[in-house]
């Protein structure tokens, strides 16, 4: 049995990296190309059995065809997702915890904006939600 030497740990080194490479390219054009909504069926099927029977080529042929609107969606889909994020949390900050709306319900009640029937509306509504 042979040793090995450096050259070959390097080059099945380069192998694995290469294969784990390709295959998250495969895995984010498989993404992006069903995330797209504009494109139909039969174009994604074609592009999927492309992807099968010629995986480099396939590959190859999806990033220089589409790459320049898979960086468009995707950044598309994190302004949203920062959108809707920032969006939640205005809401969880905005929202006070029914101690304080009752506290501020009796403040009224005290000064008189308010009556007792309003008040108990009020205190109800807090204890609800």
């Amino acid at each position: 049995m042979e040793d090995f030497s450096f050259l070959d740990l390097f080059w099945a080194i380069f192998i694995i990296y290469a294969f784990l490479a390709y295959l998250m390219a495969l895995f984010w054009v498989v993404a992006d190309l069903f995330r797209d909504h504009s494109t139909s069926g039969w174009v994604k099927a074609a592009w999927v059995v492309l992807l099968i029977v010629f995986p480099l080529l396939g590959l190859l042929v999806y990033l220089l065809a589409r790459g320049q609107g898979m960086a468009e969606r995707t950044t598309r889909d994190r302004v949203e997702e920062e959108r809707e994020f920032d969006d939640h949390v205005r809401d969880v900050a905005r929202s006070e915890d029914p101690a304080t709306r009752i506290a501020r319900a009796k403040e009224l009640l005290d000064a008189g904006t308010i009556d007792q029937g309003e008040f108990d509306a009020l205190k109800r509504a807090a204890l609800s939600s």
